[in-house]
């Protein structure tokens, strides 16, 4: 059965899932794996593992695709006087926050909205620029008295933005960061059905990446892959933004070029785009490249990594925005890579820039 991607991948941001609380997400990625792999299990610290064996002869080589499923949110510190207040899960932008609905995820899921106090209620000059999450609330309805019985100190909270598809074959939501990559993964898993491949093929929906990169970097050492691909999203082009540092939406995927990257592995992706006429950008990533790369490149021995991301705009909002092209073109870049490596491969991954 063909999967829809843009349904699914809808399906997939409406689900719960914040950094070190995966539980709700990785069960629904699961589901849609299972048809797709040989076998999937939990490692301890919450990442998915879905295995589609290669056809090679045993021992075979092992390739990871590593896609981070968790998202960032809240986690409520206290109440007063049937508020809540909160702290942030990830990288949350203050500037975005009021007004926006939530749902609690205390004894039972709670809707809720994120208020901003009047000016002359916050501290002098507190209400001048951006309030600062610790004057935030949110506000459930409830009195202080029912409020505590149905929310406890710890409780995670989560966007209600619905999802959105516009005219320009975009989506629009919150935690496209990172299950647009997920969607990448499964995208490609799917075009796997049917085609041989000698390696074995590791997907992973790694958890706390927002946070800790621990998904990614203890998978990688029970795994032991022979390579990795690291699969997120990058920041697309917006009026007023810095044209040398994003890239435009529904152009295709970037291909990351720096210290995190094997240069064997940026060369074999950009002549495999290239002959396949896949569009692509060069991302420089001269630093710390952001993504479970940074984790997986130094296990064990170290782990030839490569990086593949989706534009995204409006990052670490409820409105993130990716066009499904990039998405699908990017599943079907993994997907033909992985059909075309050989068992010798390893033998041509030398550190030569």
């Amino acid at each position: 059965m063909t999967i829809d991607l843009q349904t699914f991948l809808k399906n997939l941001i409406s689900q719960p899932g914040l950094s070190g609380h995966e539980a709700p997400v990785r069960q629904m990625i699961q589901d849609a794996w299972l048809p797709l792999v040989d076998e999937t299990s939990t490692s301890r610290l919450g990442s998915l593992h879905a295995l589609k064996r290669g056809g090679g002869p045993e021992p075979r080589p092992g390739i990871l695709l590593s896609a981070h499923m968790d998202a960032i949110g809240m986690m409520v510190t206290g109440s007063v006087d049937g508020f809540l207040r909160f702290t942030k899960i990830g990288g949350l932008d203050p500037r975005v926050l009021p007004g926006q609905l939530v749902t609690v995820h205390g004894r039972q899921d709670l809707p809720g909205v994120i208020v901003q106090p009047p000016a002359h209620l916050l501290p002098t000059g507190a209400g001048d620029n951006t309030v600062a999450i610790q004057h935030l609330l949110i506000d459930t309805g409830l009195d202080e008295r029912e409020l505590r019985r149905k929310v406890r100190v710890g409780d995670v909270v989560s966007y209600a933005q619905a999802p959105l598809s516009t005219a320009g074959e975009t989506l629009v939501g919150h935690s496209l960061d990172n299950r647009a990559s997920v969607a990448a993964v499964t995208h490609c898993l799917e075009l796997l059905q049917g085609r041989q491949h000698a390696w074995d093929v590791w997907a992973v929906a790694s958890s706390q990446e927002e946070e800790t990169l621990g998904g990614a970097r203890t998978s990688a050492f029970q795994l032991r892959p022979a390579l990795a691909v690291v699969i997120d999203v990058t920041f697309a082009a917006s009026p007023g933004s810095p044209a040398h540092r994003t890239f435009p939406l529904a152009k295709g995927p970037t291909l990351g070029w720096g210290p995190n990257i094997h240069p064997a592995l940026f060369n074999s992706f950009k002549e495999l785009a290239d002959r396949l006429e896949i569009p692509y950008a060069v991302e420089v990533m001269p630093r710390h490249s952001g993504t479970d790369a940074f984790a997986i490149q130094v296990v064990a021995e170290g782990i030839p990594c490569m990086v593949l991301s989706i534009p995204l705009r409006y990052m670490h909002t409820p409105v993130e925005m990716v066009a499904m092209k990039d998405i699908q073109r990017a599943g079907r870049l993994l997907a033909e890579f992985i059909a075309g490596l050989p068992l010798d491969f390893m033998s041509q991954v030398n550190w030569v820039d």
